[in-house]
């Protein structure tokens, strides 16, 4: 079987942002897996438009259609989640809201309060009424960890649980890519 294209899609554009952390470092986890093609998608190079809203420009309407059509490219997807206020960034919600994720699979990489938990909560509920499948396990990188990569002491990678996570992760979303890359077929 041929291998399982995933994004890591950065899901925060704010100035400072920790998103490229752990997008980075998923990242370099499923690509030393020999089943998996992983690309990084910057959300800040898709500057779209806010869903329906009426004084869009041509150039967010054409960047919105791009994104479109660079999600179709992939056959699952891992985000990144900033949780600011017991939900996920405004950004990364209007992405979804202009994406197209139907009969694909989604994973979440947290951080924030409670490691993102409660915003990816949100997530999983929005990506139902996308038409898209959840994996169970989420990846949550808590207040100490998050600070330790941001000074630089630790790299995400040198904490056990997590990489233990990750890799749970990275196989119920290929298992769920393959599967439904298989029924779209069909």
């Amino acid at each position: 079987m041929s291998k399982a294209k995933i994004a890591v899609i950065v899901g925060s554009t704010r100035i400072g942002r920790f998103a490229e952390f752990p997008a980075k470092w998923i990242a370099d986890v499923a690509a030393q897996r020999g089943d998996v093609e992983v690309q990084i998608i910057d959300l800040l190079d898709y500057p779209m438009n806010f869903f329906g809203e009426e004084r869009t420009s041509d150039a967010q309407n054409e960047t919105a259609e791009r994104w479109k059509k660079k999600l179709r490219e992939f056959d699952g997807y891992v985000f990144t989640v900033a949780e600011y206020n017991h939900g996920p960034t405004a950004v990364l919600k209007n992405a979804i809201d202009l994406g197209d994720f139907i009969q694909k699979p989604v994973a979440f990489v947290g951080y924030g309060g409670v490691g993102g938990a409660r915003a990816i909560e949100h997530l999983r509920l929005i990506f139902v009424e996308m038409g898209s499948a959840s994996v169970k396990t989420g990846v949550h990188i808590a207040y100490s960890e998050y600070l330790s990569a941001v000074k630089g002491e630790k790299k995400l990678g040198d904490y056990p649980h997590l990489n233990e996570a990750a890799t749970s992760q990275l196989d119920q979303l290929v298992w769920w890519a393959n599967a439904l890359k298989t029924a779209r077929a069909a």
